[in-house]
């Protein structure tokens, strides 16, 4: 009898075992990856994927405006080593090689030379290709509208989301011109959490820019300033003796001089302070739920010989946001 009954107990257990439920699988959220622009501190996207990804954490929404949208496609492309290793090379004098001036009425610079730079690199693949969601903002120039490439030749969407307006040229795509996404929306949250994004890891590259922004209430004229000159300087009037001598007029008007600012440097400063208000607006409507700030205020805005700097300090602030990016997907799986 007691064998019948450790029997029976036993097949009891064995009926339990069958039909009790398989515990529920973990199902992680969906990532969203917002890369923000900023010129050559940029490159510290670099930093951030491959950091993420080292972690587990691969992103399944990539939205990215200027050099975000830059290092974000080649990373949906499978092609961020190769940017890596590119951008590492770069030197003051290289760079100053991929310079083609424009002499054309809409830019400083043709941008001819990188554009074949970056197509060689990523080829012809469409976004639509892409194993990832992947969106790089732009600007429509004669209406203001945002506006999200998500389809169409990844190369193009690319240059469209850089072209800095009066540096670059404007790109046409599908009848609307193009011009740089930062105008709009410099860290493109919402675009992310629109692709269907759970969890938007963002990643503001101007957030080390301490003491910026600020009001001085009371300003004016003083015993030191210099008086603005009365007459045109012969060596920048026009003509053929102007021609000649292209090449000194064209180092007066890009670099520093008597300390004024040549005219690239005035429309980045400007173009950065705009950027830097509008970034502060967007994010504070639609904020992320990781924000990754790198410590990038060391590196100017055309610093692009620093970039494995840049990576690196990308990789730092990112293991530093990791314990938060694990709390958050724990949160919501």
């Amino acid at each position: 009898m007691l064998n019948a009954l450790l029997g029976r107990g036993q097949n009891g257990d064995r009926a339990v075992e069958a039909t009790a439920k398989p515990e529920p699988r973990v199902r992680r959220p969906s990532i969203g990856l917002a890369l923000g622009g900023g010129a050559a501190r940029g490159f510290a996207h670099i930093g951030v994927i491959r950091t993420l990804v080292a972690n587990g954490i691969v992103p399944d929404v990539v939205t990215g405006t200027s050099i975000g949208a830059v290092v974000g496609g080649f990373h949906a492309a499978g092609q961020l080593d190769a940017l890596a290793n590119w951008s590492s090379a770069l030197t003051r004098r290289s760079v100053l090689g991929y310079l083609d001036v424009s002499f054309s009425g809409s830019s400083l610079i043709q941008g001819n030379r990188l554009f074949r730079q970056l197509e060689q690199a990523v080829g012809p693949v469409r976004i639509e290709e892409l194993s990832t969601r992947f969106a790089a903002i732009a600007c429509e120039i004669e209406t203001g509208h945002e506006v999200w490439l998500t389809h169409g030749r990844l190369i193009e969407a690319l240059r469209a989301s850089y072209a800095l307006p009066g540096i670059f040229a404007p790109v046409r795509i599908g009848q609307r011109l193009l011009v740089d996404g930062a105008l709009v929306n410099p860290v493109p949250v919402s675009a992310a959490r629109s692709l269907d994004a759970r969890i938007v890891i963002a990643v503001n590259l101007n957030a080390d820019l301490l003491g910026r922004g600020s009001t001085i209430a009371a300003h004016g004229t003083d015993d030191n300033d210099t008086p603005a000159p009365a007459s045109q300087d012969p060596e920048e009037s026009p003509g053929w003796r102007g021609i000649m001598s292209i090449e000194r007029f064209m180092k007066r008007k890009f670099f520093t001089r008597d300390g004024m600012p040549g005219i690239p440097a005035v429309m980045i400063d400007a173009y950065n302070v705009m950027q830097d208000r509008i970034t502060r607006a967007r994010l504070a409507g639609d904020p992320p739920d990781i924000m990754i700030n790198p410590r990038l205020g060391t590196i100017a805005m055309f610093d692009f010989h620093r970039a494995a700097e840049a990576i690196e300090l990308g990789a730092e602030a990112t293991e530093r946001s990791m314990e938060s990016i694990s709390h958050a997907m724990e949160a919501l799986s």
